[in-house]
């Protein structure tokens, strides 16, 4: 599982020193397109040793000592692409963001909500998994406001960090996501999945349906939809990856407000491949 595996080198493993695991570095890399906060945002973001090292934290806390799956530097770059990409496209298909309707800012300043809470949204790891999501408003909140007061005044400033930490609360199961752009990241954490990247706890190497069906994810890709603004399609090596849409998936797009703009392909691609040998209890 070609995936599962960057995000466990990313995180260096047990025994290793700081230093160590900073070695390798995993830049985020967000296209930017004509958006000049988001592109001066991303350069704040890769300079910043303190965020990078609560990424390294919220990893140690999942995968050295839950033993679940990546939750590190690889996960939040995959979430916040995946994130920019969904709302692209659905303000490509006329989908008007929040901060846009209730504030009258731009879709720039949407981008920059979206991006920085996908870039946000799991640092409460670094304390605990349990109530991650609320442990992440508090760490994040200073670092927040340094961020965007290089990009805003005061007063947007201050809007956009609400928003954003509405979106990381927003993620959590359960949640109730009132903004487009909470709503995408929610779904865009939920699709952090190919290659064995399943965002549903299973003990590592073990043999259960949540293994079995996160192994047989391939690729997750974004596209415009035929009836809606988005179409997330989903490649798969065995029809076993089903599991992970209807367990991860349906619930995480049921209640985020994007019901109406985005569809689901799933498909898999040539000859149905055998995830397991024999299997005894």
């Amino acid at each position: 599982m070609k995936g599962a595996e960057e995000g466990r080198k990313a995180s260096g493993g047990p025994g290793r020193t700081v230093k160590e695991r900073f070695a390798g570095r995993i830049e985020m890399v967000v296209p930017a397109r004509q958006n000049e906060k988001l592109r001066r945002l991303v350069e704040q973001v890769n300079a910043d040793d303190e965020l990078y090292a609560l990424w390294i934290a919220e990893n140690v806390t999942a995968i050295d000592r839950l033993n679940m799956t990546d939750h590190g530097p690889v996960h939040v770059k995959i979430v916040t692409n995946l994130a920019v990409r969904m709302l692209r496209l659905l303000m490509d298909h006329g989908v008007e963001p929040s901060v846009v309707k209730d504030y009258g800012m731009s879709k720039e300043d949407a981008e920059v909500v979206v991006a920085l809470a996908a870039l946000f949204h799991d640092v409460g790891m670094s304390i605990h998994r349990a109530d991650h999501e609320s442990f992440s408003l508090f760490v994040a909140q200073s670092k927040l406001k340094a961020m965007l007061e290089a990009l805003y005044s005061v007063a947007e400033a201050t809007i956009v960090r609400s928003e954003v930490l509405h979106a990381i609360i927003a993620h959590r199961s359960g949640g109730e996501p009132l903004t487009l752009e909470a709503g995408i990241v929610r779904i865009a954490d939920a699709l952090d999945i190919a290659k064995g990247r399943s965002r549903i706890p299973f003990e590592a190497g073990g043999m259960s349906i949540h293994s079995v069906s996160a192994a047989a994810i391939e690729a997750v890709r974004l596209e415009p939809g035929e009836k809606k603004a988005v179409r997330v399609i989903i490649e798969m090596s065995n029809s076993a990856g089903v599991f992970q849409l209807d367990e991860l998936f349906r619930k995480k797009l049921a209640g985020s407000g994007l019901e109406p703009y985005v569809e689901l392909e799933a498909q898999v691609m040539g000859e149905e491949k055998k995830l397991i040998e024999r299997y005894e209890l």
